[in-house]
């Protein structure tokens, strides 16, 4: 494919810092160079969207829809992988990206989930925020599996505490070491079966909690974004700003210093190395509309787009100096991919407090930390361990099963009847780092903007069987004690992927010849470039992880910053 180089961008178009996607992390990364002066440009391969202004499902009723909130079946016959997100429907279809619209290679199954547009995925997330521990940053060193963490937990813990209190995260100090403590607004409620099965786990187990899940819905009104409104809608877009996400928090307070520039519908197409000063000089961009390429330069390359997107950029980004792409001297990019183990679902009913209910539409539930593998408990069966995510309600709809006719004022009746409590629990589990979980860019195949397609190959292996059968194991005993009645286990099967917790391809470490960062997310062999998104990653622990993305980066910002004013980089 040819492309029309724009060859006058080195006259217009170089900045201090250049952030690739505007998500998560970039949306952070963004802020902090913009907020300490530095002229920024942060790239975004979708669309703009437009925080308020560009949400135009979030006051929409059920029954605006056409198809009631359902996917149309030629959508679902057309994008099997995007269909198979809990989040895809008629509401938040705009913001997800389909399954032709950027194609790739699955040698085993993998459901790559995308969101392409300003803000990236932080409009979709399910903004669970836990901590991860000391136990979680020393987990590989402890049992020999994968490579020693350059960074621990004391390292973490004051980042943690900078963006929770920007972010606003709704929490409880429980005092519990597998998930510590940080910045919190006050707790969201439980409900009354999700306090009966607190008390009851709590005292028939030593080493089991259940907690209010800490989560980036803001309690009450933080930083001029919020109340949370309890309407159940985030990732529709929130026109209150109740939740985080870089268009609502990020990318507006970048904007405001003056020294953000963003440019959507810029596809990255690599990194560009200087031979002669052995650095990055910049980044070449594809139009995604004009398919012309451009070229920027800067002095520091944040890239955040997105574990996969960040590992393609970096495997495409080769030279004389790096054949098989940007740092990679060791065969070490792109393998040790991750994704979190979701196959174990468990769901129960409730016979008591028929007279009870509850609040609003509260927008997250309740969490079970890690117990497996922690102090005394020792597994023979798998290393390392898992979380359960829960929440209960109650449905509408009484026993229809006398009705003669499901229509009149019977019917009508039998529809105001509130139903039996239920739960829903969902096991998130450790993924190991293998070396042969890998992606790679394919030799023939390329994309409409001609880059590479990425090749993904990637599965779950007996550690993480083993630990899911553990795991619907212990759900359902947890549930039966508490004296919940149908208690049904389910294994989903699903593949990688579809955890939407994608890690890993460019981790960090101690040693150059086993892993691609330093402790400072630097490429160690290109120390003005930075990883700081899922790529990173080291190992996946068991909690959700975009905090420790968020963490991550504004670290390596501060210390990019530091590092630019000593002329350093």
């Amino acid at each position: 494919m040819a492309f029309n180089i724009n060859g006058k961008a080195a006259d217009a178009n170089t900045y201090d810092v250049i952030v690739v996607g505007s998500g998560m992390s970039g949306g952070w990364a963004a802020k902090e160079f913009s907020e300490n002066g530095f002229k920024t440009l942060v790239l975004e391969r979708g669309r703009n969207v437009e925080h308020g202004k560009d949400y135009p499902t979030a006051m929409k009723e059920p029954w605006e829809f056409d198809h009631r909130l359902e996917i149309d079946p030629r959508d679902k016959a057309e994008n099997p992988i995007i269909n198979r997100c809990y989040a895809y429907n008629e509401a938040t279809e705009h913001f997800f990206v389909k399954d032709k619209e950027h194609p790739y290679i699955q040698n085993k199954p993998f459901d790559w989930i995308r969101g392409y547009q300003v803000g990236g995925k932080s409009l979709l997330w399910a903004r669970w925020t836990q901590r991860w521990s000391v136990m979680d940053f020393e987990s590989n060193a402890r049992d020999g599996y994968g490579v020693e963490w350059p960074i621990g937990y004391e390292d973490m813990a004051p980042w943690y505490s900078y963006v929770e209190k920007f972010v606003g995260i709704s929490g409880n100090r429980d005092g519990l070491a597998q998930v510590p403590d940080g910045e919190y607004l006050p707790p969201m409620d439980m409900t009354c079966v999700e306090k009966h099965l607190k008390n009851n786990i709590e005292s028939t187990y030593s080493n089991r909690n259940l907690i209010i899940s800490r989560t980036a819905n803001l309690s009450q009104a933080h930083m001029g974004r919020g109340p949370c409104m309890y309407r159940d809608r985030c990732n529709r877009g929130c026109p209150f700003g109740g939740y985080f996400s870089s268009n609502s928090a990020t990318l507006p307070a970048a904007m405001a210093t003056g020294n953000m520039t963003l440019r959507p519908n810029s596809v990255v197409h690599s990194v560009i190395y200087d031979d002669q000063a052995q650095k990055a000089t910049g980044v070449r961009v594809i139009d995604a509309q004009t398919k012309e390429m451009t070229e920027y330069y800067a002095r520091v390359i944040f890239l955040n787009a997105g574990t996969l997107n960040t590992t393609l950029i970096m495997l495409n980004s080769t030279s004389s100096r790096f054949p098989q792409g940007l740092g990679n001297e060791y065969d070490i990019l792109g393998r040790y991919l991750m994704d979190h183990n979701y196959r174990g679902r468990i769901s129960a009913e409730f016979d008591g407090f028929k007279d009870q209910y509850y609040f609003g539409k509260r927008p997250t539930g309740v969490y079970i930390p890690r117990f497996r593998n922690v102090g005394s408990d020792k597994q023979t069966d798998f290393l390392r361990g898992y979380a359960f995510s829960a929440g209960t309600g109650r449905g509408t709809g009484g026993d229809m099963s006398g009705l003669t006719d499901p229509f009149g004022a019977d019917y009508k009746e039998k529809m105001f009847e509130l139903g039996s409590w239920n739960i829903g629990m969902t096991g998130m589990g450790e993924h190991l780092p293998y070396h042969d979980n890998r992606v790679t860019l394919n030799k023939d195949k390329t994309d409409e903007w001609g880059m590479p397609q990425l090749e993904i190959d990637c599965e779950y292996k007996e550690n993480e069987v083993n630990m899911l059968r553990d795991m619907l194991e212990s759900g359902a005993e947890m549930l039966d004690n508490a004296g919940f009645k149908n208690i049904r286990t389910t294994d989903t099967g699903q593949a990688p992927g579809l955890g939407i917790h994608e890690m890993g391809t460019a981790r960090m470490g101690k040693d150059v010849k086993t892993s691609i960062l330093n402790k400072f997310n630097q490429i160690h062999a290109v120390p003005n470039v930075f990883v700081t998104d899922g790529a990173a990653m080291t190992s996946s622990a068991c909690q959700n992880p975009s905090i420790t993305y968020m963490a991550l980066t504004a670290r390596a910002a501060n210390y990019a910053i530091e590092e630019l004013k000593k002329q350093n980089l």
